[in-house]
């Protein structure tokens, strides 16, 4: 499990491949993705799921932003509209210790 502060609150976050973003801060989101991206690769989950609701856009904005920045990442796109639609964004990334950033 993942863990991350929120509201001076320990959140376990399940490492299985759909991560909700509703429930934290937008300051807080940067590095929990970042974060979950590399675990799920290490643990060799292929296929992730963000959901960031449909809302203004503005949290789908930054986690393309990231999306498009982090190494693991082989693409992206709008789930599809049993998984969320436009409101969730699924990511295929590289999975195994050799692409891991920091390994020998």
């Amino acid at each position: 499990m993942l863990e991350t502060m929120s509201r001076d609150t320990p959140v376990e976050i399940p490492i299985d491949g759909i991560l909700d973003l509703h429930a934290f801060n937008p300051r807080e989101v940067k590095d929990l993705v970042m974060t979950y991206i590399e675990e799920c690769a290490r643990r060799g989950i292929p296929s992730i799921r963000l959901i960031h609701g449909k809302g203004r856009g503005t949290l789908k904005r930054i986690v393309h932003e990231l999306l498009k920045k982090n190494p693991h990442v082989l693409s992206f796109e709008d789930a599809d509209s049993g998984a969320g639609g436009w409101g969730a964004t699924v990511a295929r990334i590289k999975v195994g210790s050799d692409h891991m950033a920091g390994s020998s």
